[in-house]
C-alpha cells in the first residue's frame, strides 16, 4: 500500500494497493480527487508499475496523467465511482420527496495518511460538503473505509462478507448527519466505467443459509462480463442489508434495495483519476453504467434514532466469491432430514416383518 506515491503533499488523497501473484499483478488505485473512486487494473506481469504525473493530475486537464508501465501488460481495466448521496422521504401520497443532492465531487476530504494501517491493510476517506447551507454535516461526515486482503477468509463483523486475495472491501459510512426530514432515507449512486465490449449485469442469488448474516438470504453482484459471455472480468458484491451501529447486530439491520442498473453515458463521473487514466473521451470510448443503492427501514426510523449507517461491498477481479453450506449447516441438515428418513425406513421394515410373521401362522387351505 502506497499513499500519494511520488508526491509529498497530503492535501489530496491517492492510495495505490498492489497485489503481486505468480505471473500477474492487480492494481487498486483509490482516490478522493473529485468523487471518490477506484481504478481496477489487472496486468500479466509481476513487475508492472503505476506512474503518475502529479502536475498534470492536479491540473484542469488530467487526461493521461496516470498509466501502467509497461502498457502492453494491461489485460483489463475498469473503474468504480461513488458519485452522489440522495436523501428522500415518502409523502402521504406515497410519492418520494427528494432533498438537494449531496454531490461527492464537491466534498472536502481529510488526509487518509492518519488512518492508513499497513498491518491491517486499511484506510479511511472521510469528507464533508465544501458548503453546508442546511448544517446537516455540522456533527457528521461521509466515509469510505477501504480494506485489502492477502488471502481468502470471512470478515468477523456483519455482514461477514466472504473474500479472496483477488478482492478488496469498501464500506460506506454515514455518521452523525442530521436528516432534513422526518423519516429520511438515503441512497448511494455508484457508477462504473468499462471498456467497449464489456457489459454490466446485476445478479441476485438467494440461499436458505443465513448462518453468517442472520435473516439475510439475498446476495447481489454487479458483474462485468465480456459481451460474448465467455468470462466475468470484475465484480461489486454486497448483501441486501446495511447496519445502524458501529458494532452491528441482527437487530441493527437496515433494509437495502438496488434500483435498476442503467446506462449513464449522459453524465460522466466527476473523478480526477478516471479522466487521468481513461482520458477525456470516457463517454464515447467506454461504457458507463449507474445503479442506486437505497437504505431505509420502517419509516427510516433506524437511522433517525442512531444517526449511523454502514453498508459494505466487495470488489475485485474474476468471479465473485460464492457462499457454500458450512460443515455445521450440513451436519444440522443431515440430522434434520436424515433422522425422519431413517425412522420411516426402520418403521417400514418393522411393519413388513410383522405382516410376514402374522401370515406365516396360517396354513394353505389347499
Amino acid at each position: 500500500m502506497q499513499y500519494n506515491p511520488g508526491w509529498n503533499n497530503s492535501s489530496v488523497n491517492l492510495l495505490h494497493v498492489r497485489a503481486v501473484g505468480p505471473g500477474d499483478t492487480l492494481h487498486y488505485i483509490w482516490s478522493s480527487i473529485g468523487a471518490p473512486a477506484v481504478l481496477l487494473v489487472a496486468t500479466a506481469s509481476r513487475s508492472s508499475a503505476l506512474h503518475i504525473n502529479w502536475t498534470q493530475l492536479l491540473s484542469p486537464a488530467p487526461a493521461g496523467a496516470i498509466w501502467i508501465d509497461p502498457p502492453s501488460s494491461v489485460v483489463y481495466s475498469a473503474a468504480v465511482v461513488f458519485t452522489k448521496v440522495f436523501e428522500y422521504s415518502e409523502a402521504k401520497t406515497l410519492e418520494e420527496l427528494f432533498y438537494p443532492t449531496y454531490d461527492l465531487s464537491d466534498f472536502s476530504w481529510d488526509s487518509i495518511n492518519r488512518t492508513l494501517n499497513h498491518t491491517a491493510l486499511t484506510a479511511e476517506f472521510t469528507g464533508v460538503p465544501a458548503t453546508d447551507p442546511s448544517g446537516s454535516f455540522s456533527n457528521g461526515s461521509v466515509a469510505f473505509r477501504v480494506t485489502a486482503y492477502e488471502g481468502s477468509g470471512r470478515d468477523q463483523l456483519l455482514p461477514s462478507l466472504l473474500h479472496t486475495a483477488n478482492s478488496s472491501k469498501v464500506e460506506f459510512v454515514l455518521a452523525g448527519v442530521a436528516p432534513r426530514g422526518n423519516g429520511s432515507r438515503f441512497a448511494l449512486e455508484v457508477a462504473t466505467v468499462e471498456e467497449m465490449g464489456v457489459a454490466q449485469k446485476l445478479r441476485s442469488a438467494r440461499s436458505i443459509d443465513d448462518e453468517y448474516t442472520p435473516t439475510i438470504f439475498e446476495t447481489l453482484s454487479l458483474v462485468a462480463e465480456s459481451r460474448n459471455g465467455s468470462s466475468t472480468l470484475s465484480f461489486l458484491q454486497w448483501k441486501a442489508t446495511a447496519y445502524g451501529s458501529q458494532t452491528p447486530r441482527r437487530e441493527d439491520g437496515i433494509q437495502c434495495r438496488s434500483r435498476g442498473l442503467q446506462a449513464a453515458n449522459w453524465t460522466l463521473p466527476v473523478s480526477g483519476i478516471v479522466r487521468a487514466y481513461f482520458g477525456d473521451g470516457v463517454g464515447s470510448t467506454y461504457t458507463i453504467s449507474a445503479i442506486n443503492i437505497s437504505f431505509g427501514g420502517e419509516d427510516g426510523k433506524v437511522y433517525q434514532e442512531k444517526r449511523y449507517l454502514s453498508w459494505s461491498a466487495l470488489l475485485g477481479f474474476g468471479q465473485p466469491p460464492k457462499d457454500t453450506f458450512s460443515p455445521l449447516v450440513i451436519s444440522i441438515m443431515t440430522v434434520a432430514l436424515g433422522t425422519p428418513m431413517a425412522m420411516l425406513l426402520v418403521g417400514g421394515c418393522v411393519v413388513l416383518f410383522a405382516q410376514r410373521k402374522r401370515y406365516s401362522e396360517y396354513e394353505p387351505i389347499n
